[in-house]
């Protein structure tokens, strides 16, 4: 099989000596300096120097109309110099006009870690209405605000005494109210919430992903009601941020209360080793480099569509410590390693469906 994998990928390099290689530029809707979207870039580098493609990577710095300018700037440019794909993620509803834009130009577009809103598809649907949009990917994000806060009540439950009200008190620290991302884990946290009436919800806090917003609003919070025992963050900045507040305040993060977070950079995995973070989960950094996989896939023949234009993969594990020890092991200095062609259907034709968890790669 990896002769196989080696002759395939000769004969993609030889036909490509006659033309540009596969071109696609990622439009990045976070900083460079953000953990998570650095760990993302840095694994979609990885991805693209296995599949031997060109990756162009634009920050649109949390600001969608920044990601428009950064797409009709593409659509300027001549012919020879555009990329054949380029990369979008729905970040405040920014998907559909960047699409559309870059459609107009013939340019065609791929949606990773976030995709259509439930009210965006009533509308607009990848290669219908919107013709030129390929497709997305997605992580199960639900499963990630499930696995957190089920394993955040649980903990609560068995280490913490109730409050006088004979109930655990929990609050949500949200990134924002209209990113898929951010809906679908909340919904994944609604949903535990509804199986445990002992747990008392005393409501959300929006902090716009920043770890100095988290900070901000949870020591608001503490001073009007200091009972929270469980906080619950849609990403490990925000989670942080809690940390800050419940420390400035003369909490203990890890005994008095406990804080969920999601998102597996090397601060968080530490900080769930030292018992500061109670649960995390972590796996969706990876999307962006799944998605050049299946883009290389699409571009030389083999599509996608048999596995659906909208996928959405359970790249999210629950990290124990024994699985923190091997992630650090695995990813502690980067993905720079990571051979990506092994996961390509195209130079793996016995590989019958996509396998994009994190867990395969922990092996």
């Amino acid at each position: 099989m990896r002769m196989l994998r080696l002759c395939l990928i000769l004969v993609l390099v030889l036909c490509g000596t006659s033309s540009h290689a596969l071109r696609v530029t990622f439009i990045n809707p976070g900083h460079a300096d953000e953990s998570f979207w650095s760990a993302a870039t840095q694994a979609m580098q990885s991805a693209a120097s296995s599949l031997r493609l060109e990756l162009e990577v634009l920050y649109a710095k949390r600001d969608p109309a920044t990601a428009l300018l950064l797409a009709r700037e593409l659509t300027t440019r001549p012919a020879s110099k555009r990329p054949d794909y380029v990369l979008l993620v729905n970040d405040k509803g920014s998907l559909v006009a960047c699409a559309q834009l870059l459609g107009q130009a013939g340019i065609k577009s791929f949606a990773a870690f976030s995709a259509l809103l439930p009210q965006e598809r009533k509308r607009w649907q990848p290669r219908k209405t919107l013709p030129l949009l390929l497709g997305s990917l997605e992580a199960s994000d639900r499963e990630a605000g499930a696995l957190t806060s089920e394993a955040l009540i649980s903990k609560g439950l068995k280490q913490l005494n109730l409050a006088s009200d004979g109930r655990l008190h929990l609050v949500a620290v949200v990134g924002d109210r209209s990113t898929p991302v951010a809906v679908h884990r909340y919904e994944g946290l609604r949903a535990a919430m509804d199986r445990h009436p002992q747990v008392e919800f005393d409501g959300t806090l929006v902090a716009n992903w920043r770890r100095e917003d988290a900070a901000e609003q949870v020591a608001q919070l503490l001073k009007k009601n200091p009972s929270i025992q469980l906080i619950w963050a849609g990403n490990e900045r925000m989670a942080f941020g809690a940390i800050d507040a419940l420390r400035a305040a003369g909490r203990q993060p890890g005994k008095d209360v406990l804080v969920s977070a999601i998102h597996s950079s090397r601060e968080a995995v530490q900080a769930l080793q030292d018992g500061t973070i109670s649960t995390l989960a972590g796996g969706n950094f990876m999307a962006g480099a799944w998605a050049l996989v299946m883009l290389h896939d699409y571009h030389h023949g083999r599509d996608f569509i048999d596995e659906g234009l909208e996928s959405v993969q359970p790249m999210f594990m629950l990290f124990e410590r024994s699985e923190a020890a091997a992630f650090l092991a695995r990813f502690g200095g980067g993905v720079e390693a990571l051979d990506f062609t092994a996961y390509s259907k195209l130079l793996n034709p016995r590989i019958k469906r996509y396998n994009f968890s994190l867990a395969t790669l922990l092996r």
